[in-house]
């Protein structure tokens, strides 16, 4: 199988982030503050030219943190290509990505069922778990880049 990364739009993300991330929702709902600003880099997965996978990254501070951060945010592989590697390497280039832009720690909010794959990369729990309306149960996450 042919796998590439490629820079893509906000608007590009929504073929996958609605099916994994806002199924039963409206289209709509795939848009995240942050999307369109010039500082937000979003990242497409591309298995044999097909949309696989999607990351996005903001420059959004949180409290609980210092220095030069980044928040992912909509990342999601679509059903079919889960376990295929495809997330894995969307996480390395990104944290890549924002490593030559010298940023020094990525965080986010990790759902509960992804929880186990972002642990196996490396991210650490902070805090205990909370809900977010009407997503469900989450935990904060971060990883020093």
């Amino acid at each position: 199988m042919n796998f590439q990364i490629k820079p893509i739009t906000a608007a590009e993300t929504y073929p996958v982030r609605h099916p994994v991330l806002r199924a039963g929702q409206n289209l709509a709902s795939c848009k995240m503050e942050g999307d369109d600003l010039p500082e937000t880099y979003h990242f497409g997965g591309y298995l044999d030219e097909k949309l696989a996978g999607v990351a996005s990254f903001m420059a959004e501070p949180n409290a609980h943190f210092v220095g030069a951060q980044y928040r992912l945010r909509g990342m999601a592989v679509l059903s079919e290509h889960q376990n295929t590697g495809t997330g894995k390497e969307l996480l390395l280039y990104g944290e890549q990505f924002l490593k030559d832009q010298n940023i020094d720690l990525l965080w986010f909010n990790a759902r509960v069922d992804a929880f186990p794959f972002y642990k196996k990369m490396g991210y650490t729990v902070i805090g205990t778990p909370f809900e977010i309306e009407p997503i469900g149960t989450h935990y904060l996450m971060f990883k020093k880049l």
